[in-house]
């Protein structure tokens, strides 16, 4: 399967087909509308200077924080206003999470791409409503879900009007507090559409920090190299100007300057690839 979504092509397997990997990347919260537009100026910058498809992401509202505590977000209100003027100022694609089906209408009216949230990837009435505006949808894999059965949730968007679909691969449950990757799900994810791999979701720690989600953002390139390597279509990157203040997931967010690093390398690896199909 291959589609465009703005300027972004997407393929299902750059490495080895000869297309182009694209990268999803932007703060995991909508925190302020400047920081909001200067990473995604940014981030754009770096994407496309290390010829990298891009779009930008950001929540408007995280609704399954660890914490009642915890920040959310601007709202869907305000956070729509925001993303439709980094759309309108930096000409990317614009992708965010739905968490109901009330959501939809108004969100798909802003947005190139409408995710289904990992916890609501088998939520029928979500996934149908989201197939039938058009928009692109991305169903992140829940921690509790295998690969094969992913499939499941394809058929429903697809019989429901769906015709571009993004599945993104953001680790399993392995234990309490702990996730894992199997690469073992980007092909068998692959033979139902193209699939992303989410490198900071990936590394996280549900819950570790008690309040809060902790996270491994060392392992954040070595997995995304891995995923390049056994093949995927685009990576999916929270990123921040400091990871360190962000609001949420900042243990498993990457600098801007780290992706500056990280971009390169994956160009190359799937270049390599591509040469040896």
């Amino acid at each position: 399967m291959k589609f465009r979504v703005g300027d972004v092509e997407v393929g299902s397997d750059p490495g080895r087909t000869g297309g182009r990997l694209f990268l999803i990347a932007g703060p995991c919260v909508l925190e302020d509308l400047d920081r909001t537009l200067r990473i995604a100026q940014r981030a754009g910058e770096i994407a496309r200077r290390h010829g990298f498809g891009y779009v930008f992401k950001a929540s408007y509202d995280k609704a399954n924080r660890s914490s009642l505590e915890s920040y959310r977000g601007p709202g869907m209100d305000v956070g729509l206003e925001w993303l439709a003027r980094v759309k309108r100022e930096f000409g990317c694609p614009v992708l965010t999470d739905v968490h109901g089906v009330e959501q939809v209408g108004p969100v798909a009216e802003v947005v190139d791409i409408l995710q289904i949230p990992a916890f609501l990837c088998r939520q029928t009435d979500l996934l149908v409503a989201a197939a039938k505006t058009g928009r692109v949808v991305n169903v992140k894999k829940g921690q509790f879900v295998a690969p094969a059965d992913m499939q499941h949730a394809v058929t429903k968007v697809a019989s429901s009007g769906g015709e571009r679909i993004l599945l993104t691969e953001r680790g399993y449950s392995f234990g309490y507090n702990n996730l894992v990757v199997d690469f073992r799900s980007l092909p068998i994810l692959s033979a139902f559409a193209p699939v992303v791999f989410d490198a900071t979701h990936s590394v996280q720690l549900p819950g570790g920090l008690g309040k809060a989600s902790g996270g491994l953002r060392e392992m954040i390139a070595p997995l995304a190299r891995a995923a390049v390597a056994v093949g995927c279509a685009g990576l999916f990157m929270e990123v921040h100007e400091d990871p360190d203040v962000a609001l949420s997931d900042g243990p498993n967010m990457l600098s801007l300057e780290s992706l500056d690093a990280l971009l390169p390398v994956l160009g190359r690896l799937s270049a390599a690839l591509a040469d040896r199909a």
